[in-house]
């Protein structure tokens, strides 16, 4: 056992969305901090990748094709870690997104029912099957956005999930305490396929927007950055945290930007 208050020694993680961006990027960071991984993702070919990254480089991974929006799928998820190592320790719920923009009023119906289904009630079902599989000492982390606390025009729809995915925080960090901790990250801009597709970014766009938002830090987002923060979260140095949501961001919480 490592004194190092950073390291998790083998520790079981699922990861929701692991196939490419934050989640690739977090799967790397807590597997290097010595947890064992579930890769979980709707398109295989990504998650099985990154598993096999991840066992490449000396880790352990296992990749299962899951859509976190449906039940059965949910289920095996969550099972999957047990059956392959014999426990669930960790969960992080970072599958997410909503490539629509468009005013509140003229969004379809279909959309804002897509987007609250994925960013929302997928955290609440998750972390609800994922706690009946932990023991003391579980930890679960919610990839949010600082689009919860802002009002970013044309994505009212995913601000209002991402606000709901904070006070689902809270919530579940207050009733299953004190067996699970329970925590959220708010990430700025991090170059995802998907962030950028909602945005309407090309790589070659980036340095120019990275100007345009005045990030205090001189930067857009890692997904390295992030998976950073998620290790303290999950990890023994914030074992007296919980029911928290901090801003990942570069400092554009700051700015008003994101």
């Amino acid at each position: 056992m490592s004194n190092n208050p950073f390291m998790l020694d083998g520790d079981v993680a699922v990861i929701t969305g692991a196939g490419s961006g934050i989640g690739e990027g977090t799967a790397h960071v807590l597997s290097n901090a010595g947890a064992r991984v579930v890769c979980a993702g709707r398109r295989e070919a990504e998650i099985e990748r990154v598993a096999a990254d991840i066992r490449n480089a000396g880790g352990e991974a296992i990749a299962v094709k899951a859509d976190v929006t449906v039940d059965e799928d949910v289920e095996r998820l969550m099972q999957a870690g047990v059956d392959e190592w014999g426990r669930l320790d960790i969960l992080i719920n970072n599958a997410g997104g909503s490539p629509l923009q468009a005013p509140l009023v003229d969004l379809p119906r279909e959309e804002w029912d897509a987007t609250l289904a994925l960013n929302l009630t997928a955290v609440w079902n998750c972390t609800r099957v994922a706690a009946r599989h932990m023991k003391e000492g579980g930890r679960v982390v919610n990839v949010s956005s600082i689009a919860a606390a802002q009002i970013v025009p044309t994505s009212g729809h995913y601000s209002a999930a991402k606000r709901g995915v904070n006070s689902l925080t809270e919530s579940f960090a207050f009733e299953l305490a004190p067996r699970i901790r329970v925590n959220a990250v708010m990430p700025g801009l991090v170059p995802t396929l998907v962030s950028m597709k909602a945005l309407n970014l090309t790589e070659a766009d980036l340095p120019a927007f990275a100007k345009q938002l005045k990030v205090p830090a001189g930067r857009l987002g890692k997904p390295e950055d992030l998976g950073n923060a998620i290790l303290f979260f999950v990890s023994p140095a914030s074992d007296w945290v919980t029911g928290e949501c901090i801003n990942v961001s570069g400092g554009a919480n700051l700015a008003g930007s994101i």
